[in-house]
C-alpha cells in the first residue's frame, strides 16, 4: 500500500471528515499536526503549491488536494487505486 500523508490541525471539521473515511477505508496514513509539529506548516505549504488550508493530503508524495478532493476520489472509485 502506498504512504499517505495528511496535515491536520486539530479545530478542523474536514480533516475530520478525511481521516474518517480513510479509517473506514482502512487506509493508514501518517499524521502531521501543523499546530503542533514544529515546521510542519511551512513543509506543508511547500509541498502543497502554497496552499495554506488544512487538510493537505498526499498519496505516495503527490498532492491530491483536500477532504473535498478526496471524497472525490472515492465517489469516482478511484481512491483504492491510488493507494494499492
Amino acid at each position: 500500500m502506498k504512504q499517505v500523508e495528511i496535515y491536520t490541525s486539530p479545530i478542523c471539521g474536514f480533516c475530520v471528515r478525511a481521516k474518517r473515511l480513510l479509517d473506514q477505508k482502512g487506509i493508514p496514513y501518517v499524521e502531521y499536526d501543523v499546530f503542533s509539529v514544529p515546521g510542519a506548516r511551512e513543509e506543508m505549504m511547500e509541498r502543497a503549491a502554497g496552499r495554506r488550508t488544512v487538510p493537505q493530503i498526499f498519496i505516495a508524495g503527490e498532492g491530491v488536494g483536500g477532504c473535498d478532493e478526496l471524497h472525490a476520489l472515492e465517489r469516482e472509485g478511484r481512491l483504492d487505486a491510488m493507494v494499492a
